[in-house]
């Protein structure tokens, strides 16, 4: 049987960027975060990975592989639109059962289409549909398997445009040319303790018993990967928020303590929005600082503390300016900053603190639910009217910079990352 029915949007951000703007279309494009010569591909167009530009390559690099790339700016806000209108097109002809990421989505197949001829036909409409609702520059992958690993990997194996089906009798013939990482969670670290185990490439990990597996994952997660490999169908794990942050990479007129300061105050203003809108309390901050010139880092800093379980946004400032002046504002060449909250505990779960003023302002007797109520109007004028309405100063000399970005694997909500 085939319930997996996974779609993978190639090169999203660059032919959304087609999409939008005529003049694009047919050429090497290259999507990038900051528009300077330092900077590097956050995606590719389909013409610009025919000359080995990919996800991570350098502009220099860029232009010297392909001369005619052209580069542009990317447009989160704009990204994150046209998902919407791809999830709905493609729930259209398949129920989407799950969200992946801003380029991948997962349907599952009705019990009576599971066979390879519903499939392939299932395939050609929800490509079709999204070229006709979404538009004529967006192509999509499709893998269809007994689980979702294996349907994303079999969507990985024919790009673009492309069609595989994984069937069960297929297993693991079909799938013993991959490399390790391939699969989804196998990093260099994840490949250094297979490697160690004695598991070298897929026959190897298919060779391999359970216990073995279960040891190089650490845990139950190498069991369910035994079983995965094997096309047992799995449901999305559930998973618990843990932490929740930000980072930007400095444009080269900002790479300095002072707009460094702003643009992590910027971040964690957005953080401390999120962070309530999600309901949550944060006990941990941590700040972290990359220094160097073009392609090269060249050390940096991190810091990290602990404090009481808070989501007011003037408590996190204040632990951030002691951070920063704990020795990272002697940083002179910043070159990123990103900042994380951790330990975070369900509003359902929260413990009241023995004071209620942030410690910047000892004098205010403002209880914390008048505090709550400040913050919850902060927020709604912000949702209504722009993401400038409001703010702490501390940020003045970044509004327009650490713009909204996409993760892997979450979709940011605009009305708090704007």
């Amino acid at each position: 049987m085939l319930p997996s029915f996974f779609v993978d949007f190639n090169s999203f951000f660059a032919s959304v960027e087609q999409q939008l703007d005529v003049n694009l279309r047919g050429r090497p494009v290259g999507v990038v975060p900051v528009m300077a010569e330092t900077s590097c591909c956050i995606a590719a167009s389909i013409e610009a990975k025919k000359f080995g530009v990919k996800t991570g390559t350098g502009v220099r690099d860029a232009r010297k592989l392909c001369p005619e790339i052209v580069f542009v700016h990317a447009q989160h806000e704009k990204y994150v639109a046209v998902h919407e209108k791809a999830v709905v097109a493609v729930d259209r002809i398949l129920p989407v059962k799950q969200v992946m990421s801003i380029d991948e989505m997962e349907c599952e197949l009705p019990l009576r289409f599971q066979t390879r001829e519903h499939a392939t036909r299932l395939s050609g409409l929800v490509k079709q549909e999204i070229l006709d609702s979404v538009g004529d520059q967006l192509q999509v992958s499709i893998g269809v398997a007994p689980n979702t690993m294996l349907a994303k990997l079999a969507s990985d194996m024919m790009k673009p445009n492309g069609l595989v089906i994984i069937e069960q009798h297929e297993i693991p013939e079909k799938l013993l040319h991959l490399k390790l990482q391939d699969i989804t969670g196998v990093g260099r670290r994840m490949l250094v303790r297979l490697n160690d185990c004695g598991i070298h490439n897929m026959a190897d990990l298919y060779a391999a018993p359970r216990d073995l597996l279960h040891t190089a994952w650490g845990g139950v997660a190498g069991d369910e990967m035994y079983d995965k490999l094997r096309g047992v169908a799995y449901g999305p794990r559930k998973t618990e928020s843990r932490s929740l942050g930000h980072s930007h990479m400095l444009p080269p007129a900002m790479r300095n303590p002072t707009d460094a300061l702003a643009v992590l105050h910027r971040l964690t203003q957005k953080a401390a929005m999120r962070l309530r809108k999600q309901g949550f309390y944060a006990t941990a901050f941590s700040v972290s600082v990359r220094c160097g010139h073009g392609y090269s880092d060249h050390g940096g800093g991190h810091r990290e503390a602990r404090m009481g379980q808070t989501q007011d946004t003037a408590i996190l400032l204040h632990t951030l300016d002691l951070l920063w002046h704990s020795g990272l504002h002697l940083l002179m060449r910043p070159k990123a900053v990103g900042m994380v909250l951790h330990g975070l505990v369900p509003a359902s779960q929260h413990t009241p603190g023995l004071f209620d003023a942030p410690p910047q302002d000892k004098a205010s007797k403002a209880p914390i639910r008048e505090r709550a109520k400040l913050l919850h109007a902060l927020d709604g004028i912000n949702r209504r009217y722009g993401k400038n309405a409001l703010y702490f100063a501390t940020a003045h000399g970044a509004l327009d910079h650490a713009p909204m970005r996409i993760a892997f694997n979450r979709i940011p909500d605009i009305e708090t990352e704007r």
